[in-house]
Formats: structure tokens, sequence, C-alpha cells
């Protein structure tokens, strides 16, 4: 049975013209920063009124938030007190984003390195250890080389801890018996010295 192309030619016309609509692609919009003759000044947007408050999302700790000091020099300290809380916290979120790559002890060698990708360095190097923790920080937010940022996934407070914890890692994988507190090096015995 066949059907005649009278039929078929004003279907097919019609669906033609179904695609043909921009309305999604072309969406009237302002783009921050783009020009506009809606104002007087060309903008499309309004500047801030005098006076106003943020409010949720008010980055002023300058230190907290880029790990970085007033002269943008990289924090050799924390800008808050680190506590133990704050280190299990940092190994928590480390074994999330961090051991992938950098592995469960900070060597180099997590499980997408084993697969064939690329191998971050080891925190136990001696240029690694002797960075300053905002650098670290700065890292996490911003990525290097071959690592992705991590400031949309990790909060400032946790890439924080995870500095931390890092440091902690790099305590515990280079220290001697004689890091340990006397009170403690009795409990260790003599299978703990190296």
């Amino acid at each position: 049975m066949r059907l005649k192309p009278s039929i078929w030619s004003p279907v097919l016309l019609l669906l033609a013209l179904t695609a043909c609509r921009q309305d999604m692609h072309d969406q009237p919009k302002y783009i921050p920063l783009r020009q506009s003759d809606f104002f007087a000044d060309g903008r499309s947007e309004r500047q801030i009124i005098e006076g106003t408050i943020p409010r949720g999302h008010l980055d002023d700790d300058t230190a907290f938030y880029t790990g970085k000091a007033a002269d943008g020099k990289p924090l050799d300290t924390f800008p808050f007190a680190v506590t133990k809380a704050d280190i299990q916290r940092g190994q928590d979120r480390f074994n999330v984003y961090c051991s992938p790559c950098h592995g469960l002890l900070g060597k180099g060698d997590g499980m997408i390195v084993q697969r064939g990708f690329r191998q971050p360095p080891s925190y136990h190097t001696d240029r690694l250890r002797q960075v300053p923790n905002g650098y670290i920080y700065d890292v996490i937010t911003n990525g290097f080389g071959a690592m992705q940022d991590y400031s949309a996934q990790i909060q400032p407070r946790d890439r924080w801890a995870i500095v931390a914890y890092v440091r902690a890692l790099q305590l515990s994988q280079n220290a001697t018996i004689n890091d340990v507190p006397a009170d403690a090096r009795a409990q260790l015995g003599q299978g703990g010295a190296r």
C-alpha cells in the first residue's frame, strides 16, 4: 500500500517548521558586565547600594579564604587553632577527595595512578614538607599542574582540615622515636623505634 506524496508533504513541512524555533537559544537576558541601552550609564546591572551588608557568604577573612597573608604570601600557620576533631575531619575529606591520586599515606600511589594516570608528588619529599600551609591550601583551592581545583567540592574549613591532616601524615611518615613524648615511648616498646 503506497501513500500519496500529497499526504506526506504537509506532514514533513510541519515537522521541519517546529524545529526552527530558537526561543531556548536566544533568551532575553542580561549577562553580567554586558552593555545595555536600558540604563543611562550603559550597564546591564546596578551598582551595589552604599552600606549594603552581604548575607550568608561574606568572605572578609582573607587568610581563611585564600591561605595568604595581607602581603599575598602563603600563610605559615593556620587561621584557627587546629583540634583533634579538625585533623579527623581532614582525614575523612582527604580519604574522599585526595587519596584516589595521592594514596592513603600521601605517597602519590593512589588508585588512579595504579590505573595508569600521572603520579602526583609524594607529600613526604623535603620540598613539600617545607612549603607553607597556605601553599597546600591554595593548591587544594585552585589546583596545580594536572590536579583540578576543589574549591567547589570542598568548603574552606575542610580544606584547612585537609592541610592539618597532610601535616599529620608528613609527621607520622617521617618521625623518629625522639619525636614521641617520653611518657608514650614505653607504650611503643622497641618495635616502634626506627
